[in-house]
């Protein structure tokens, strides 16, 4: 159940990789940089996780972690890009209710300067009930990279989606 503190933010970190979660050594390294990037905003990571590219589970780990668990923001890494199975976008359409495109959109600028490759990201940003869910690309320097345009604003668009105040 989500705290009523209107500063005390949840969140999850979820990393995607199918051959991590079939018991690869690998360490995670994206989930690490995500974690600290929620720390960073201000929020209390409550759960981690590491699951398979596969879309119904994407899906269902999202559900739980916004309905269940009550998280204010779910961060996930990994599953953006255009190999077949890089399906986190869509999992993630496939439960939200609305788009933030803003968001997406910023990460991806914020690429711009750092690789030729940066419109290729498929990642999106949409919230379900009073939850936000950003797809994160799977590099942890992206990951830095895309969070620094984006760690401003999050507060604010968590406290909005309390029911606070908009401040406008």
């Amino acid at each position: 159940m989500a705290d009523p503190n209107p500063d005390r933010f949840r969140a999850a970190i979820v990393t995607i990789s199918s051959s991590r979660a079939d018991g690869s050594d690998e360490e995670d390294l994206s989930g690490d940089g995500l974690a600290a990037f929620a720390s960073g905003i201000g929020t209390e990571v409550v759960s981690r996780e590491l699951i398979a590219d596969e879309r119904d589970l994407i899906a269902e780990r999202l559900s739980y972690l916004s309905d269940e668990l009550g998280c204010d923001l779910v961060l996930t890494t990994g599953g953006t890009g255009f190999s077949p199975d890089d399906v986190t976008p869509e999992a993630t359409r496939d439960v939200t209710d609305r788009d933030a495109p803003g968001i997406a959109e910023a990460m991806r600028l914020a690429s711009r300067e750092h690789t030729p490759n940066w419109m290729l990201s498929r990642n999106v940003a949409a919230v379900r009930g009073a939850t936000l869910i950003v797809n994160f690309p799977g590099s942890p320097k992206a990951i830095a990279e895309a969070g620094e345009a984006i760690a401003m604003a999050l507060p604010h668009a968590l406290r909005l989606l309390r029911g606070g105040s908009g401040g406008h």
